[in-house]
């Protein structure tokens, strides 16, 4: 979907005439009602769930919780993903046409925070027609993108669901995407960000970036199971290269993700990441900046999860208990660290679909009152 008219964005800059890539599942009801936004992490886009019909992409990255008599069923919801502006999934983002010069956005284009993509989003579904949606939900940064939707628009969200998610970074998080940011601005071939011209990718500085963030996605407990000490020949080379399980699969993913992600988008989506901070302009207080949202919660952590422990969602909870909202915590005992919200726990999905239901039968409600009116 494309938009003429300049969204103003935090940082006081704009951008016009960008597109939006998204996807659909299931059906909208006559009365717009169904309608639950699932707002995507980091390194994942508007491809949410299912395959192509050619194939050619693999499938949605939360697949195992949306889809028809899934979790989240699109038989019952009209499910929208929408690819955030500034990745590099289609919507528009640093590696397109900057129309004022013919060239790549490259380093010019903006920074842009979680309420720029919210405001984007929210430009979007009105656009399909739908004035308040069922459910907002998220997990990680998707989770951050959740909150801000209860609060910068309170009218439009009749639940938020939010999944293993902080209302801000610690100063530990913060530091590790500084690192994995140096990592690339520091590579050869990043060229100020504007590698594009140059034909080439910092490969070196992705993949670095990449094996950064995948250690604080996985437990302990986790790593110890799946590598140990694990020795890749049996012994050790005495050298600089892959000895242990862990080094190759840490490289793999690196290498990996550097032949498909952008390098801009990775430094634009950190540093959103870093900013998301909504007790900011309430003096420090979470509890005001919840004073206006009418949405219900649900809050899900995970026991194992040290980069948005259970910690940050209880946090949230409490301010949002505060400001007298209605709000639900889980808290699941899982030993798969952050990566939990996109597994398969059978008591977490057991949990979100009772929630689905829950939320299932107010529509069946709110439709049966309409016609008695």
């Amino acid at each position: 979907m494309h938009f003429a008219d300049p969204l103003i964005l935090q940082s006081g800059e704009s951008i016009a005439d960008y597109s939006l890539m998204y996807e659909t599942y299931g059906t909208l009801n006559a009365d717009k009602s169904n309608a639950v936004l699932v707002c995507h992490a980091l390194n994942a886009s508007h491809h949410v769930a299912g395959v192509y019909a050619d194939n050619s992409n693999k499938i949605g990255w939360w697949d195992n919780m949306v889809g028809p008599g899934k979790t989240l069923d699109t038989d019952r919801f009209f499910v929208i993903g929408i690819n955030n502006l500034g990745s590099c999934f289609g919507s528009t983002g640093p590696m397109h046409t900057n129309p004022q010069t013919g060239k790549p956005y490259g380093a010019d284009f903006p920074v842009v925070t979680v309420e720029d993509w919210v405001n984007a989003q929210a430009r979007l579904i009105a656009a399909l027609g739908i004035t308040q949606l069922a459910a907002v939900m998220g997990g990680s940064l998707g989770g951050m993108q959740a909150l801000s939707w209860s609060m910068l628009y309170p009218d439009r969200v009749r639940n938020c669901v939010v999944i293993a998610a902080t209302d801000k970074l610690s100063a530990q998080n913060i530091a590790f995407n500084d690192v994995a940011r140096q990592a690339i601005l520091t590579d050869p071939d990043f060229h100020g960000g504007d590698f594009y011209a140059h034909g080439v990718v910092p490969k070196r500085g992705l993949t670095v970036a990449r094996m950064i963030g995948h250690i604080t996605y996985l437990s302990n407990d986790v790593m110890a199971e799946k590598f140990g000490r694990e020795l890749r020949t049996g012994k050790y080379q005495y050298d600089f290269g892959v000895d242990f399980e862990i080094e190759s699969y840490l490289r793999y993913q690196g290498e990996k993700f550097s032949e498909y992600f952008d390098a801009n988008t990775y430094l634009l989506i950190t540093k959103a990441l870093d900013y998301f901070d909504p007790a900011a302009s309430h003096g420090g207080d979470l509890a005001k900046a919840f004073e206006n949202v009418t949405a219900r919660f649900l809050l899900v952590s995970f026991t194992t999860d040290w980069r948005f422990s259970p910690e940050c969602s209880r946090a949230v909870v409490q301010a949002l208990l505060q400001s007298r909202r209605d709000v639900t915590y889980a808290e699941v005992d899982a030993p798969h660290g952050h990566d939990a919200f996109l597994l398969d726990d059978v008591r977490y999905h057991k949990l979100l679909r009772a929630w689905y239901d829950r939320v299932y039968d107010d529509i069946a409600t709110r439709v049966q009152v309409e016609v008695k009116a």
